[in-house]
C-alpha cells in the first residue's frame, strides 16, 4: 500500500509560507535534521509537510496535494484570511493557492 507521507512546497518567502501553513493546519514546522535537506517540515499531524526556498529544479516549482477537510467553505475562508487565494471554489472540493502561489486542493471528507 502506498500512502502519502510528505508534501513539499517551494516558497519565495519561506517564513511567510510557514506562517500560512501553521495557521491553516495548526501544526508547527521544525528545522530539518541532517540528511533531510534544506528547509523545515512538520513532525506531527499525519502526512508531513515540507517547505524550502524556491529554486529552478522540477521539484522547486509547484505541488498539488489534496487535503481532506470537514467543511470546505469554512476552510476556504481561512485560506483567504491567511493570504491565500481560492482558484476554483466548491462545496465538495476546491483548488487554492497558498501565500506563495503554490496550488493545492481541498476535498470534503
Amino acid at each position: 500500500m502506498v500512502e502519502l507521507s510528505l508534501v513539499e512546497f517551494p516558497a519565495d518567502d519561506p517564513d511567510r509560507a510557514r506562517r500560512f501553513w501553521e495557521g491553516l493546519r495548526g501544526v508547527p514546522f521544525a528545522e530539518r535534521e541532517e540528511g533531510e535537506g534544506h528547509g523545515r517540515q512538520t513532525r506531527e499531524g499525519g502526512v508531513a509537510l515540507g517547505l524550502h526556498e524556491r529554486g529552478s529544479g522540477p521539484g522547486d516549482r509547484f505541488s498539488l496535494p489534496y487535503f481532506g477537510v470537514a467543511d470546505v467553505g469554512e476552510t476556504l475562508a481561512r485560506v483567504k484570511a491567511l493570504g491565500g487565494e481560492v482558484v476554483h471554489p466548491g462545496e465538495q472540493w476546491a483548488i487554492c493557492r497558498d501565500s506563495e502561489g503554490s496550488p493545492f486542493g481541498l476535498a470534503r471528507r
